[in-house]
């Protein structure tokens, strides 16, 4: 049996705690898997007084996580403290300048810093892995960079945001309003107290980021991600998009066009009848199309400390045993620069909901915007008007056909500026996903 393989870790909250459990309750399991004994050596965390549920002596204990990274005594350092920048990212540049592994799940990190970091692994002769950055326990990073090494991916996309998966499937299923829903998020763990990273698209960006560098071999550019949450997705959008035949879920979406790499985050209309519409709660979900395997569904646990532990633990293994592939799929000099694909150039269908006053010439403002845009309906439904209070006005729903972004935006525009409209437009992109 080869050497123990020394480990390193920094910060043990929920996920560090466990993957430090489970190396002390399955140290056999994992010999025998790997052909050599895995044991931590070296801790650092902000506080030593609490109990994470594992033996601790023998340890070699680090405050700053840095010094552990630059002078343990260690074969690989494992950073689960997150942030893009700070102490979090000194500790992992100081590991591999040592030339020494890294595994990490800070998917902030390597959507800001990855490419540069792969680099410096390079330069060193080493690698980062990062399964759990992505998805959780979802293997979608071994299945990119490993499985599907052989195919040419077209396109990648999922429910990446358990919080936001959550708050969806509970407004459709109980008719909660949007508000009340991330209250009870919260309450339980699954938002933060604030909120915005997850329901504002940010997190499911930063892994859609990572997801399209290895998708197309590009560098990865987070700055390039059309990004929009779904505060603004009401209840009645819910019930029409069912009565539709669509759900509504937070779809994270890279795909390779001939004008460039789309990539984007949004509340999206998808077929009730497809597979990923039935993921539901704080589950995530991949899907991935390719050449040579067609479509594939990957979903499970998107969090948590048990599921984050086991992909954390997966990248360990591979260390231990001495399988350990370029940090991006590729090596850092082959990466390809990305080329962004115009926003406003997607296609596909779209659902509008407007408020429009009850009165002569509204409807023929919509006909007419619509028209000059060269956008061709559907369908349009209206409900009956509200004359509750002043003006009244009614609630309509459009449906187009296949049309471009910039054609939809244009209508709105010019719809607005005609005075027909009580409120902003409420537009949702239907995703195609046959």
């Amino acid at each position: 049996m080869k050497s123990e393989l020394r480990l390193g870790i920094a910060g043990l909250g929920t996920v560090g705690a466990k993957v430090a459990q489970l190396i002390e309750r399955k140290a056999e399991l994992l010999a025998e898997r790997v052909g050599r004994s895995i044991r931590i050596t070296a801790i650092s965390a902000r506080d030593r007084s609490r109990g994470r549920g594992f033996d601790a002596d023998g340890m070699a204990w680090f405050d700053d996580p840095v010094e552990l990274a630059e002078k343990g005594e260690i074969d690989a350092f494992v950073e689960l403290i997150g942030g893009a920048d700070g102490v979090a990212r000194q500790a992992v540049e100081a590991a591999l300048s040592r030339g020494i592994p890294v595994v990490t799940a800070n998917k902030a990190l390597l959507a800001h810093h990855g490419v540069a970091l792969a680099r410096l692994a390079a330069e060193n002769d080493t690698e980062i892995l990062f399964e759990a950055a992505v998805a959780g326990g979802i293997p979608a990073i071994k299945t990119m960079r490993e499985a599907l090494s052989a195919n040419e991916v077209s396109r990648v996309y999922g429910i990446l945001n358990g919080t936001c998966n959550y708050i969806l499937t509970r407004m459709e299923k109980e008719g909660i309003s949007f508000d009340a829903c991330l209250k009870d998020a919260q309450a339980l763990g699954y938002a933060e107290a604030d909120p915005t990273f997850d329901i504002g698209g940010f997190d499911a960006a930063h892994k859609l980021a990572i997801l399209t560098s290895l998708a197309f071999g590009t560098e990865i550019s987070l700055e390039s991600i059309f990004i929009e949450g779904i505060s603004k997705i009401t209840i009645a959008d819910i019930v029409a998009a069912a009565e539709l035949g669509y759900r509504i879920k937070l779809l994270a979406v890279a795909l390779n066009t001939d004008s460039g790499i789309e990539q984007r985050v949004h509340p999206a209309m998808i077929p009730a009848r497809s597979s990923l519409a039935q993921v539901d709660g704080v589950t995530n979900a991949v899907a991935i199309d390719s050449d040579l395997l067609g479509s594939i569904l990957l979903a499970g646990p998107g969090a948590g400390g048990a599921a984050t532990a086991s992909a954390v633990l997966s990248d360990i293994m591979d260390v231990a045993g001495g399988f350990v592939p370029p940090t991006l799929g590729l090596p850092p000099s082959r990466l390809q620069p990305y080329h962004r694909a115009r926003m406003r150039a997607h296609e596909g269908g779209y659902y509008i909901r407007l408020a429009v006053f009850d009165r002569v010439g509204a409807f023929a403002s919509i006909a007419s915007r619509m028209a000059e845009n060269g956008i061709s309906l559907e369908s349009i439904v209206q409900r009956k008007a509200d004359r509750r209070a002043g003006e009244g006005t009614a609630p309509v729903i459009l449906v187009t056909h296949d049309t471009t972004e910039a054609a939809i935006r244009a209508a709105l525009e010019g719809l607005s500026r005609d005075g027909h409209l009580s409120g902003e437009p409420q537009m949702i992109r239907i995703e195609d996903l046959d």
